[in-house]
């Protein structure tokens, strides 16, 4: 079992940075995929970034290629997505999600554990 705690949301102008944290709970996290997806209103939840549990391997979704970056301290437990460059299209409640495969997978349902989610507005 994974508990998961986002936290770094907050209101930001185009072209600004946050860092989202995922916090996370459980004897298996430095064994999970961690994702980060995002959701805004009227549209489906879509995926963001993904690391692989040894933080050799990450992967992002094109529209945040280039700007996002992400990072995991698995002596903390935590994951971090910073954000730069940041565009009003990006603004979403971002969802934090362990999984317990071993590549970094796109879908949401292949995630087992979910965080309640961080409000990311960016204003243009």
């Amino acid at each position: 079992q994974v508990q998961l705690v986002e936290s770094g949301g907050g209101l930001v102008q185009a072209g600004g940075s946050l860092r989202l944290s995922c916090a996370a709970s459980g004897r298996t996290f430095s064994r999970n995929v961690m994702g980060w997806f995002r959701q805004a209103p009227g549209k489906e939840r879509e995926f963001v970034a993904g690391i692989t549990w040894s933080g050799r391997n990450t992967h992002f979704a094109d529209s945040v290629k280039g700007r996002f970056t992400l990072s995991r301290d698995n002596a903390k437990n935590t994951v971090y997505l910073q954000m730069n460059s940041l565009k009003p299209e990006d603004t979403a409640v971002y969802y934090c999600a362990a999984d317990q495969s071993i590549v970094v997978l796109t879908t949401p349902s292949a995630y087992d554990y979910w965080g309640q989610g961080t409000q990311v507005t960016v204003s243009s």
